[in-house]
C-alpha cells in the first residue's frame, strides 16, 4: 500500500509543479512538461515491480510510436484557441482528433506488422 501512495504522490507532485511553474513562466512549465517524466516513472515502477527489462523495452518502443499521434494535440489546441474558439471546445476537439490519430496509428502500424 505504501508503494502505491509513493507512486501517486510523486506523480501528483510533477503535475502540480508544472501547473505552479506555468503561473510564473510558461516556457519553464513547458520544458518541465515536455520531459518524458511519466515514461521514466513508468519504467522505474515497472522495473521495481517486475525486474523485467524486456517489458520495459517493449513499453519504451510502444511509447515511441504513440508519441507521434499525441503531437496532434499540441498542434491543434493552440490553433483552435488562437482563432477564438473556447477553451473547453478546443480541448474537446483536439482531444477527439488525437484519439482518432491514435486509432489511425495503431491500424497503420498493424499493416506494417508492428505490435504495440
Amino acid at each position: 500500500m505504501g508503494q502505491y501512495a509513493l507512486k501517486i504522490a510523486l506523480s501528483a507532485l510533477i503535475l502540480v509543479a508544472v501547473a505552479e511553474v506555468a503561473k510564473r513562466t510558461t516556457f519553464w512549465a513547458a520544458a518541465l512538461a515536455s520531459l518524458p517524466l511519466t515514461s521514466v516513472l513508468a519504467f522505474v515502477w515497472l522495473y521495481l515491480d517486475t525486474g523485467d527489462v524486456q517489458k520495459i523495452a517493449t513499453l519504451s518502443g510502444s511509447i515511441f510510436w504513440l508519441v507521434l499521434p499525441s503531437l496532434l494535440l499540441f498542434v491543434l489546441l493552440p490553433v483552435l484557441l488562437r482563432i477564438g474558439l473556447g477553451f473547453w471546445f478546443s480541448l474537446a476537439v483536439s482531444g477527439a482528433a488525437t484519439a482518432l490519430a491514435y486509432l489511425g496509428m495503431i491500424k497503420l502500424l498493424g499493416l506494417f506488422g508492428v505490435r504495440l
